[in-house]
């Protein structure tokens, strides 16, 4: 059988980010090649129906045990895309066995130091195995570490007739990292009654709210011309774009927020003094406040057209997915379920609101109630992300658990 770590380590060989600039799906072809690879080892596995579709998403099913046929059809999901903002080609993984608490050098060269002062929840894991990259890249447990252990459960599974168990679907989706891993998702081909998305953090996660999110894209129209001359002509996108981001409120802003605090990130500002762009995520938990902020945009581009001249600021803003609270209360089986499988294998559950998104929040709009569970990674999107072994193999424990209790 194979351990879940020695499959997480064959997935990060694989370059698989995402591509906001694309209108293909996927995003980037690059992510089939992951995907054909999980088609052979489900395949070798014993998971039945595979199939990858023409936009990557990849879908088997693990038939259910002799008379549990009628039992709910449980999904696992997890994406197989990884964040643009960091690469995640060439990713040197290695791992620091018995991590005695010390700092970690993950690059001598460029001076990369994982250490605890930085981030104390490495305290957590002295004598644990920590899987780290070389500080040049992303890890990518965000989420191939999510695929690793649900296949790896799927092993268990199928290995082990004993485990009693309903109807197991399996599901991975591209470009989750960009907001559009549940858009051509085929819930009829899927066919389950809930879900779990396995695309959380530190041990013990448990998370059924997340953030409303949406995307403002602007575009700043300028005027150049030579600056001996520029008198009453000149209009510098760049400064227009600099007094666009000083009308939104400066504490609303990632560094200064944490639990169910909103914000508005600038992740991209580029350009000239004729034409400049700038791209925005605006999130927050509660409905309200997250259209307060919006409306607050659409105020600065008016308030900006109104001194500039009409569409010196175009602004489209596009809503990515909403909380899933709601979708997942009426159900709230799955969250007093999984919280039992954590219990029962001594692991403190951490019912904690998602400060990001999953697929399994759009999902649940589709109609898929679908919480989201933990991978046992830390840091993703960066160069300092890692994750526990030890949290892995507790992450399929969990998942053979839920089963379980769902074949009770």
């Amino acid at each position: 059988m194979t351990k879940v770590h020695e499959r997480f380590l064959k997935y990060v060989a694989f370059d698989t980010e995402s591509d906001p600039d694309s209108e293909s799906c996927p995003s980037s072809e690059k992510q089939k090649d992951l995907g054909y690879h999980l088609l052979d080892e489900m395949k070798s596995i014993g998971i039945q129906q595979i199939e990858m579709d023409a936009n990557g998403y990849v879908y088997g099913v693990i038939p259910a045990s002799d008379g549990c046929e009628t039992y709910p059809k449980l999904a696992f999901i997890a994406h197989m895309d990884t964040s643009p903002d960091l690469s995640g080609a060439n990713v040197k993984a290695r791992i620091v066995k018995n991590y005695t608490g010390e700092p970690i050098v993950l690059n001598a060269e460029k001076n990369i130091i994982l250490a605890p002062e930085d981030f104390e929840h490495l305290g957590q894991y002295v004598g644990d195995d920590l899987i780290v990259t070389d500080g040049t890249t992303l890890l990518g447990a965000d989420n191939k570490a999510g695929i690793a252990e649900i296949l790896t459960m799927a092993e268990v599974l199928i290995q082990s007739p004993d485990i009693k168990h309903g109807p197991i679907k399996i599901a991975f989706t591209p470009d989750e990292e960009i907001g559009r891993g549940a858009d051509r998702f085929d819930l009829n081909k899927l066919d389950a009654d809930f879900g779990y998305t396995v695309d959380g953090g530190e041990l013990g996660e448990l998370e059924y709210e997340n953030f409303n999110a949406a995307t403002a894209k602007i575009k700043i129209n300028g005027s150049n011309i030579h600056p001996g001359s520029a008198k009453g002509k000149m209009k510098n996108a760049l400064l227009i774009g600099m007094e666009f981001h000083q009308m939104l409120p400066a504490f609303e802003n990632p560094a200064y927020t944490e639990a169910y605090e909103g914000f508005s990130h600038l992740n991209d500002f580029g350009g000239s003094v004729e034409e400049a762009s700038m791209l925005y995520i605006i999130r927050d938990h509660d409905l309200e406040l997250f259209n307060r902020k919006k409306s607050l945009f659409e105020s600065a581009a008016t308030f900006i057209n109104q001194k500039y001249g009409a569409n010196t600021v175009e602004l489209g803003i596009t809503d990515s997915y909403f909380n899933m609270k709601e979708k997942i209360l009426p159900h709230f089986h799955l969250i007093e379920n999984a919280q039992k499988a954590m219990e029962q294998l001594n692991i403190k559950p951490l019912i904690v609101p998602v400060r990001g998104g999953t697929d399994g929040a759009r999902l649940s709009y589709m109609g898929l109630p679908c919480p989201n569970l933990f991978t046992g990674g830390h840091n993703f999107h960066g160069k300092y992300e890692y994750i526990p072994i030890q949290s892995m193999e507790k992450a399929v424990s969990v998942l053979i658990e839920i089963v379980k209790i769902y074949a009770q």
